[in-house]
C-alpha cells in the first residue's frame, strides 16, 4: 500500500536496558523521541520516567500514552494508529531495549504497514546482540528462540535437543527474571556437560556479568540470577 501523503511516521524507539543508563541512547534518537507527544508503551509509568530522564522538562501532561495490550487483535487501541494516519508522528517504546523483538508491538507495526504509514526503527541497545557479541561464539548464524516453553517436559525436550544438533549454531533464549534461576538449573540438568553456555546478566548496568563456560564448569558454581535480566546462549558444538 502506498504511503498516505498526509500521514505521520511511526518511530520504533529503544529504551535503556538498565533504567538509569540513558547514555547509550544516541543523541539523534533522543531528539526524535522528545519531539513526539504520542506513544504506544508497555507500561505508562516506566515510559514517563524514561522520557523525564531524557529531559526533565518534557511535557508529560501534554502527551498521549496508549498502553499496549499483548492479547488484543492489534495490541492497542486503534486510536493510536488513527492519530498517525491523520498526520501526527508517534512512537512505540518497550520496557527495555528495542521494541517488537521478544516484546509487544510487532502487530501494531504490521497494521501500520497495511495503512500505508511509514515505519522508522531507531538504533539503540539490544541485549540479544550485545550478549552474542560478548559470548565468543560464532555470530554468522544463530537461532533466537525468545522464551522457551514453561512446561517442564517441553522445556526439557528443547534443551536436550540443543545438545543433539547435527549442524549446531548458537541458540539464544531468554526468560522472565524471576524464573531465571530455575531456568539455569534446568539448563545444567538437561544439557550435555561439554557444550558451552554464555550467561549475560544485567547488561549495561554497574552489575553487568558475562561469562562463557562449559555446562560442567558452570555446574560447580552457579551464579545467582534471581530477578536479574539475563540472555542465555548455548553453543551446541561440544568443546574438544
Amino acid at each position: 500500500m502506498k504511503k498516505k501523503s498526509s500521514s505521520g511516521i511511526l518511530y520504533l524507539i529503544p529504551a535503556p536496558l538498565w533504567e538509569h543508563e540513558v547514555s547509550g541512547i544516541p543523541q539523534a534518537v533522543r531528539e526524535i523521541t522528545l519531539s513526539l507527544s504520542l506513544f504506544a508503551v508497555e507500561e505508562i509509568r516506566t515510559t514517563r520516567r524514561y522520557l523525564r530522564s531524557l529531559d526533565k522538562t518534557f511535557d508529560i501532561d501534554g502527551s498521549q500514552f496508549f498502553e499496549m495490550d499483548k492479547h488484543g487483535k492489534y495490541g492497542i487501541d486503534q486510536q493510536f494508529l488513527k492519530e498517525i494516519a491523520n498526520g501526527k508522528n508517534g512512537g512505540i517504546i518497550s520496557e527495555a531495549g528495542c521494541p517488537c523483538v521478544a516484546d509487544p508491538g510487532y502487530n501494531i507495526v504490521y497494521e501500520a504497514h497495511q495503512m500505508g504509514i511509514t515505519v522508522k526503527p531507531l538504533p539503540g541497545p539490544n541485549s540479544i546482540l550485545l550478549a552474542l557479541m560478548a559470548s565468543g561464539f560464532y555470530g554468522q548464524k544463530y537461532h533466537f528462540h525468545g522464551y522457551l516453553p514453561i512446561e517442564k517436559e517441553k522445556r526439557m525436550k528443547a534443551l536436550k535437543g540443543f545438545s543433539d544438533m547435527t549442524n549446531p549454531v548458537p541458540q539464544i533464549f531468554i526468560e522472565t527474571p524471576f524464573r531465571n534461576q530455575p531456568m539455569l538449573e534446568d539448563i545444567i540438568r538437561f544439557s550435555h556437560p561439554e557444550i558451552e553456555l554464555c550467561i549475560a546478566a544485567e547488561l549495561t548496568s554497574p552489575h553487568e556479568f558475562i561469562g562463557t563456560k562449559t555446562i560442567k564448569e558452570w555446574s560447580k558454581n552457579l551464579p545467582d540470577l534471581h530477578k536479574k535480566p539475563v540472555v542465555f546462549i548455548i553453543n551446541p558444538k561440544r568443546k574438544q
